[in-house]
Formats: structure tokens, C-alpha cells, sequence
């Protein structure tokens, strides 16, 4: 079974913020997350949404999958199922998966599943460093792309344009799964 990945995104965020010399404060204002709840991130005593990740991620400049990365380890070029990273949001459901060897090259492979009724919000920040195409392999997606709904259904494929808010919703009774494959702009 994977390893449980909270604590790798505790340090992961502390990390990066150190590294760019920034403090809690101003994080907080880049990601428009509260300094309170990145502490308690960084502290482990709270796990964050998919949703706040999402606006760490944009503020660093970094996709969400950088900082999901358990693995400091390089040059691994397989990824096996059993050890890939696995993280579920808490407060939706939403389990990601990301499939792509710890040494990540241009592209990434992230296997999604969402929950029932489930719906996931991103901010545009956290799409501003990506190119993304969702397949989806189960199921009936809604994805929200600013002002434009994509019903997607199992084997339709979709390209995202430009950088804008975006949700993920699941309208059916049973759990949606989907791929996104991502490259770096």
C-alpha cells in the first residue's frame, strides 16, 4: 500500500517556502491561504484540501503533483503501482494517484477518481505552469473551465485552453475516474 503522504506535503510546503525565503505571511498572501492554516499544514496537524493545494501549488509555481511527491529519490524511472503516491482530499474524497516514475520528465500521469456528487475547485494559478488533457475511463465528468461546462463521458478526452478557474464535478450516483496527463509551459 502506498505511504500515507501528509507529512511529505507538510515538509514539501515548508520546504519550498524556506527555500524562496518567504515567510508564512507572505505565502499567505501570494496563495490567498491563510497564514493559520499553512502553519497547521506545515505542522501536519491539519490536511489540506484539494482546493488550498491548488493555490500553494500556483503561489509556488510548481504543479499540485510536485508538491505530492513523496520520493527524494533519482534516477527511478519505474514506477510501480504498489509504491506509487496516493493522497485523498479530506474534505471531498477526491483520491489521486500519481502514476509517473519519481523522476519526473516533461510529462506527468496523475489517475484521478471522484467521488459521487463530488465537485473540486481550482484557482487558475494552479494551471498557469501546466498543459493538461483529462481523459476520463469511468463515469460522467462535468469539468468547469471559467465560463464553459465540458460534460465529458468515458473515452472522451479533453485539452484545457488558457489558464482560468476550473472544477471538477461527478453528477452521477457512482464514482468517476480519470488520467490527466500534464507537461510544463
Amino acid at each position: 500500500m502506498p505511504a500515507d503522504p501528509t507529512d511529505a506535503i507538510s515538509a514539501s510546503l515548508k520546504k519550498q517556502r524556506l527555500e524562496r525565503d518567504w515567510s508564512l505571511a507572505g505565502l499567505a498572501q501570494r496563495s490567498g491561504v491563510s497564514k493559520a492554516m499553512i502553519s497547521k499544514i506545515e505542522r501536519g496537524e491539519a490536511s489540506p484540501t484539494a482546493t488550498v493545494l491548488g493555490k500553494l501549488s500556483g503561489a509556488f509555481g510548481l504543479s499540485l503533483s510536485a508538491l505530492l511527491a513523496l520520493s527524494e529519490q533519482q534516477g527511478e524511472r519505474i514506477s510501480r503501482r504498489a509504491s506509487q503516491p496516493v493522497w485523498t482530499d479530506p474534505e471531498t474524497g477526491y483520491i489521486r494517484r500519481s502514476i509517473s516514475p519519481p523522476e519526473r520528465g516533461m510529462l506527468e500521469l496523475l489517475e484521478v477518481e471522484l467521488p459521487a456528487k463530488a465537485r473540486v475547485s481550482y484557482p487558475a494559478s494552479a494551471f498557469v505552469f501546466q498543459h493538461q488533457q483529462i481523459w476520463v475511463t469511468q463515469g460522467t465528468l462535468v469539468f468547469q473551465e471559467g465560463g464553459q461546462a465540458h460534460r465529458l463521458e468515458r473515452g472522451d478526452c479533453l485539452q484545457l485552453g488558457p489558464p482560468v478557474d476550473c472544477s471538477f464535478h461527478n453528477p452521477a450516483a457512482g464514482p468517476c475516474r480519470y488520467l490527466i496527463a500534464l507537461v510544463r509551459r
